[in-house]
């Protein structure tokens, strides 16, 4: 699978607004065929950020790049950050999250 994290620095009068701005593009990748996951968390330590936690099975991220609402995400996204976006891009053997080994719940 393709694993993907994306660092977001939005400009503070747009914080609030950044999850409702980017919910048409959410919802669209979310129904994209091969997407595993496309989740949003913002920081506990910088209000102003958002990381953006997504994967899409090995064949799927070239139709997610070219669709249009990636297209639209990528023309009202910058007027709302800071800065470009720091991203990771990984291609990793594995099709879904696996338990983390150090900790267990009984």
């Amino acid at each position: 699978m393709i694993f993907i994290v994306v660092k977001f620095k939005t400009k503070p009068g747009w914080s609030e607004r950044w999850l409702e701005l980017t919910r048409p593009f959410t919802e669209a990748t979310r129904n994209e065929p091969g997407n595993l996951w496309f989740d949003w968390s913002r920081s506990v330590a910088d209000p102003n950020e958002f990381v953006l936690v997504e994967a899409f099975q090995n064949d799927a991220a070239g139709a997610h790049v070219n669709s249009e609402h990636f297209a639209e995400a990528m023309r009202t996204m910058p007027e709302a950050l800071v800065e470009t976006p720091r991203i990771i891009s990984q291609t990793v053997d594995q099709d879904g999250w696996g338990q983390m080994g150090e900790l267990t719940v009984e």
